[in-house]
């Protein structure tokens, strides 16, 4: 294994918000598990009370947090594999805006 996927920011950097059929919103990390899950295991997200209902999430906001300024709702990637924010500081940058601005919303 290389650095990068042993990184920390792994694990816990949001790395995309995936919507669920009651409309609640699960933060995984770059694998695919919700934040701070380190497993190889699959895992049913439904098993665990991590989904969120945020108030007011419109395509306006989708775009502004979606890497590529995207506004559907199913899957909103807050970086990809071009954007790694460790890898530079304009990424880490880029990163934190997104993220603040996710940070900014209401949730129900």
């Amino acid at each position: 294994m290389d650095n990068y996927s042993t990184s920390f920011h792994r694990i816990a950097f949001p790395y995309c918000l995936l919507k669920q059929k009651d409309d609640s919103y699960i933060l995984l990390n770059r694998e695919y598990k919700p934040i701070g899950f380190l497993t190889q295991e699959c895992l049913d997200y439904g098993d665990y009370p991590i989904g969120i209902r945020f108030k007011g999430l419109k395509e306006e906001t989708i775009r502004k947090i979606s890497i590529d300024g995207d506004s559907r709702e199913g899957a909103i990637y807050l970086y990809d594999d071009g954007s790694v924010p460790i890898r530079s500081g304009k990424n880490m940058r880029d990163y934190l805006e997104r993220l603040s601005v996710l940070m900014s919303l209401k949730v129900e």
